[in-house]
């Protein structure tokens, strides 16, 4: 089959598509045949040689795919050959073929297309594990959204307002938070021109949860930003690593600050992510209420000039690499 390889780390020209050995799925696995993955940040920070996937994962890039099941390794039950799904995974998306534990396999949704679908697997368990599972965002409550015009952002209003939250997010430009509204989102702060947290305590009194795709740099003003018993959940270290925490402004305010991420869980918290998603938000999905937002489709075999119109940040929603052309 054929790979994306990392030449060295770098920049996206380092990306080559090379012929590699087929993978093979042990007890628990499932081989798909890949329709496509999609484009992650965290694939970016993989290439430069700054985020090395967990021990016994795949080195090639691709966090998520869909696909159809090729083979089934021993043991695997409720899944059959020929089956269209669609995964989360802790490396490998950028192949002809992947190995993935069985329980992080997902249907393909309703009326979703198997390729649209490669877009799902990891915006829907990052948003639906923080923003639900953790956070436990409620109806009435106020969600404000970094970087809404990402992936991550584009699913996160989507799941905020089907959950009968009143959302707001920041984007840095007009265009892009007039798709955000497009969306659904009920305020829409453009960070470069405006202070978030004047604008947001402002026309709603702050948030009840936060997801942020920052860290460090947004740190205080996040905790500013809350409502009593507000809820920050850190997934992003965009704005760097290190920063300082007023934990009287925490105490004064029964606020909490979470950060997670995805990709380094146990196999046994991802398969419990995953069918909680399964159950909960994939009936949005199926429904329409929540959808894959598609800014752009690249064939695979191009991934580098989809690594550069990430870093240029010109894509609303997500990117797809497509297997097959």
């Amino acid at each position: 089959m054929y790979a994306i390889t990392i030449r060295e780390p770098g920049d996206p020209d380092v990306l080559e598509w090379t012929e590699v050995a087929d993978p093979r799925p042990g007890p628990g696995e499932v081989l798909l045949d890949v329709a496509a993955s999609a484009v992650n940040r965290a694939d970016l920070l993989q290439r430069q040689g700054n985020y090395p996937p967990p021990p016994g994962a795949s080195d090639v890039l691709g966090l998520e795919c869909s696909g159809t099941i090729a083979e089934l390794g021993e043991g695997v039950e409720g899944w059959t050959v020929g089956d269209e799904v669609c995964a989360l995974l802790a490396g490998g998306g950028y192949a002809e073929k992947v190995v993935v534990p069985a329980g992080q396999l997902l249907p393909v949704p309703g009326e979703v297309e198997l390729l649209a679908a490669a877009g799902l697997p990891e915006v829907a368990c990052t948003v639906w594990a923080n923003v639900v599972m953790h956070a436990k965002l409620a109806e009435g409550e106020v969600l404000l959204v970094h970087g809404g015009a990402g992936g991550i952002g584009t699913h996160a209003i989507q799941v905020g307002k089907a959950l009968g939250a009143t959302v707001a997010v920041t984007a840095g430009s007009a265009d892009r938070l007039e798709s955000c509204r497009q969306l659904g989102a009920d305020l829409t702060i453009n960070y470069k021109e405006e202070d978030f947290v004047e604008v947001l305590k402002k026309e709603t009194g702050g948030a009840n949860v936060i997801l942020d795709n920052m860290g460090a740099s947004y740190l205080k003003r996040n905790v500013d930003a809350l409502q009593p018993d507000g809820r920050l959940v850190i997934i992003g270290m965009q704005g760097g690593v290190k920063g300082e925490l007023n934990v009287g402004a925490l105490l004064g305010k029964r606020a909490s600050v979470f950060a997670a991420g995805l990709r380094f869980r146990p196999l046994d918290q991802k398969a419990a992510i995953v069918a909680d998603v399964r159950e909960r938000l994939w009936p949005l999905v199926e429904q329409g209420s929540v959808k894959p937002i598609i800014g752009q489709v690249v064939p695979m075999a191009e991934a580098a000039s989809a690594h550069r119109a990430m870093h240029e940040g010109s894509v609303f929603g997500k990117i797809l690499l497509a297997a097959k052309s």
